[in-house]
């Protein structure tokens, strides 16, 4: 049977994993509880937490309170995830509990690193957070758009027109979208009638980047469609299907073009091994810092 393979770029992915546990299970041990070193009661309030919403085991690591999620599946070894929601451990059945804290604490300082980062990225996007209504803000394409509630735009086709505001200082281009709404809409109408605006132009402009990109990679997609994944920027699979995040459409053209071509080089290859990497150089010689741009930059939370 065929097998299929798929490579994701993630939101996180900078944040990617270290190297896991080899440790192996002492024969005859028995899974014992949690043993973190006692600590006063006001110094452990004190101290910060960072907590995931499944947590269902605990690390006191330093100063710091993890609470995190436990999974067991099939695997080798022991594996560690910092994502948006905090940190998750993955460890094979047979490892006994006192291996998994012990293997926690030996990566202290990688997931109190990324823990930070991951919390300093979350508040980075709250900060820009947007309250939907005529005056709102919002990035295009590295463009700021503003909003403007047009009900003479209520029966159109798309509802919603681009325009260049015509009383914009001289030699400064400000873009505004005209929504077929009444003042009177409530937040959630505006920011549905904007993102189904800008969805419509993320199919339109990423289509038009793979079919740039494709030929110059020698491949060729099959199947592109859009995405609203949480945690990943875009997925191929060796079938030629591709899906790219919609919310790409808030960064600029290059960095667009830096996730088109990622995707696209994952059909020549299916890893993220040296090969590939320069296979994406060939098209993008500066991915890498682009590649930095997603992790660093803000969006909007919607």
């Amino acid at each position: 049977m065929h097998r299929l393979l798929q490579l994701t770029l993630d939101l996180f992915e900078a944040n990617s994993p270290p190297p896991a546990s080899t440790e192996s299970a002492r024969p005859g041990c028995a899974a014992t509880a949690l043993a973190a070193p006692a600590l006063p009661f006001d110094q452990v309030m004190a101290a910060a937490t960072f907590r995931h919403p499944q947590a269902n085991r605990e690390a006191l690591l330093g100063a710091t309170l993890v609470a995190y999620q436990f999974r067991r599946a099939r695997r080798r070894n022991i594996g560690f995830l910092v994502g948006p929601e905090g940190l998750t451990v993955t460890s094979p059945k047979w490892v006994p509990l006192y291996e998994i804290d012990a293997a926690v604490k030996s990566k202290s300082q990688w997931i109190l690193r990324k823990l930070d980062d991951a919390n300093e990225r979350r508040q980075r996007i709250e900060s820009a957070r947007i309250d939907w209504k005529d005056g709102a803000s919002f990035p295009f394409v590295g463009e700021p758009v503003i909003v403007v509630l047009d009900p003479r735009h209520a029966f159109d086709e798309v509802g919603a027109v681009l325009n260049t505001d015509a009383t914009a200082l001289p030699g400064m281009t400000r873009l505004t979208l005209h929504v077929g709404l009444p003042q009177t809409a409530s937040a959630d109408q505006v920011r549905d009638a904007v993102q189904a605006w800008l969805m419509r132009q993320a199919k339109r402009l990423f289509e038009e980047r793979l079919n740039h990109y494709a030929p110059q990679l020698g491949v060729q997609w099959r199947k592109f469609s859009l995405s609203s994944a949480g945690t990943r920027w875009g997925t191929a699979h060796s079938d030629g299907s591709i899906r790219l995040n919609w919310r790409l459409i808030h960064f600029r053209l290059p960095v667009i073009d830096y996730v088109v071509a990622h995707e696209l080089s994952h059909l020549r290859v299916m890893d993220h091994s040296p090969r590939f990497w320069d296979t994406v150089r060939t098209v993008v010689p500066e991915y890498a810092q682009l590649r930095g741009q997603l992790k660093d930059e803000a969006l909007p939370a919607w």
